[in-house]
């Protein structure tokens, strides 16, 4: 059986399909998702534990093979032809092998990805920190992305990434990129952070925050004249600092408090809605700090932040509801959808 080709069949198909995800699992038909929805590919073969190793052995090579088999979960990623390149992850449940592929898009600019012009300010700062959140598929990825191609085409800086793995392959420009992947060539995210400090970089790219190690030595990154970006799982701003400082132990968190509050840049949180169309748009929310902010974070007052957005549209930040009834009132989604992804939905009510 020719693994290597089958494989490339099935991820042709995502991409002609414009499709995000292919699934693979022992003893089902191959899966894709488009635009949200999974479709099964009823006309292919159900695949059987051989096929699967088979498809993994292309991908790992025996040594990363002999290791998924022993730790039973590994990521990875997967260049296609030099034309796309794939995240994955593979995983045993009930004993059987299944793998999820995400097909990762040519790097697009912000313009492209539907994403309001203050994210390119942002992106041209020279220090702070700065996070895009949300849950997982929604985009944050890619967001970032579009920022760091944007620093690249237009700043001579020298920018790290530490990812988990590598995603977006960049062609260097203006900027040198360097782009470090977990497991391959550093141990963890924190020791890649650490070095960053010898390594006369500009710019930080941390593909995930995993703990309160990688985040405090980001946030003195970012407190010490370097711009750093980063993701985290949380639906918005507010839980967003809460998770942060929450990560800490008691006796850390007044601290942790004070330099968040001062080298914060501000916190992106967005969704991917189904366009009447067809396809995906982001909504969005955005916190930016300043003055009023950063006394609520120091305060322990971080409830008042969403109020804070809700009435910052003059300082620039956006609030979810209204990023979702500006995609209503211009027919890019519907009003089921708004109330679908809302998380204020009698808020949202009040303002239709």
């Amino acid at each position: 059986m020719d693994y290597k080709k089958e494989l490339e069949e099935l991820i042709l198909i995502v991409m002609r399909e414009n499709g995000s995800d292919l699934h693979l699992g022992v003893g089902k038909v191959p899966a894709i998702r488009i635009s949200g929805e999974l479709i099964f590919l009823l006309k292919n073969r159900v695949l059987n534990n051989e096929d699967i190793l088979g498809f993994l052995g292309e991908i790992l090579g025996k040594t990363k093979l002999a290791k998924f088999l022993e730790e039973q979960e590994v990521d990875f990623s997967y260049d296609f032809r030099g034309e796309a390149r794939l995240r994955g992850n593979a995983f045993f449940q009930r004993g059987l092998i299944s793998v999820a592929f995400r097909l990762v898009p040519k790097v697009k600019t912000l313009e492209e990805l539907h994403l309001p012009p203050i994210i390119a300010d942002l992106a041209r700062k020279k220090q702070g920190f700065f996070l895009v959140v949300g849950p997982v598929g929604q985009g944050k990825s890619t967001t970032l992305s579009a920022m760091v191609n944007l620093i690249n085409n237009e700043q001579s800086r020298h920018i790290i990434t530490i990812e988990d793995p590598i995603e977006y392959i960049y062609t260097q420009n203006k900027a040198i990129i360097d782009q470090r992947e977990v497991g391959i060539d550093t141990k963890d995210f924190n020791t890649a952070l650490k070095s960053v400090f010898r390594e006369d970089v500009n710019v930080i790219m941390i593909g995930e925050m995993r703990n309160s190690e990688t985040i405090s030595t980001a946030v003195t990154a970012a407190e010490t004249g370097h711009l750093v970006l980063s993701t985290l799982h949380t639906n918005n701003a507010s839980q967003t600092i809460d998770r942060i400082i929450d990560s800490f132990p008691g006796n850390q968190q007044d601290q942790i408090r004070t330099e968040l509050s001062s080298s914060l840049l501000g916190i992106f949180s967005q969704r991917l809605i189904p366009r009447i169309t067809g396809g995906l748009i982001p909504a969005y929310e955005l916190l930016l700090n300043n003055d009023a902010v950063a006394n609520l974070i120091r305060e322990k007052r971080t409830k008042e932040i969403d109020v804070i957005i809700e009435t910052g549209s003059k300082f620039g930040m956006i609030d979810l509801n209204h990023s979702l009834l500006e995609l209503v009132r211009a027919g890019e989604i519907t009003i089921e959808s708004a109330y679908q992804y809302s998380l204020n939905p009698k808020g949202l009510e009040r303002i239709i």
